[in-house]
């Protein structure tokens, strides 16, 4: 069925239901799985008053401490039931282009992520990384809420 599954993460609680039922999937379908994190470019962070505050070698390692500990949990947590998990940090991409890039780099047939379930105005403001996968993605999407 599924030979590789591509398990997308930011860290949060909710996610890490996506990476538990994502591996637990991986481990039995016999598929190997990669974990991916996105880090959002500085810009999208960051309004002009608060670059002097926050200038972008700080944002730099501050993304790549963030991400490495989320990867190394994922990481962690795929030796404990012995499933196949790479780890991949995108940067500086929007998290739905950045997952849907990996998801077609690595051959990956299927997509595991959570969804904040966000509606009204808190999805207009924020958008929803999940929605915007599911609706480009061109293999399945498993979202987990």
């Amino acid at each position: 069925m599924y030979k590789h599954i591509l398990i997308a993460t930011d860290g949060s609680e909710l996610a890490a239901k996506a990476v538990d039922a994502g591996l637990k999937l991986a481990k039995a379908l016999n598929a190997s799985a990669t974990a991916v994190t996105v880090t959002e470019p500085w810009v999208a962070y960051v309004t002009p008053e608060a670059a002097i505050a926050f200038p972008f070698d700080e944002y730099e390692k501050s993304a790549a401490e963030s991400a490495r500990r989320t990867l190394a949990a994922v990481d962690d947590a795929a030796k404990k039931i012995a499933v196949n998990c790479g780890t991949i940090h995108v940067k500086d991409q929007y998290p739905a282009d950045g997952i849907l890039d990996t998801a077609k780099s690595q051959g990956c047939d299927l997509i595991v992520m959570a969804s904040h379930g966000r509606r009204g105005l808190g999805r207009l403001l924020l958008g929803s990384a999940a929605a915007n996968v599911v609706t480009h993605s061109t293999v399945p999407v498993l979202i987990c809420r």
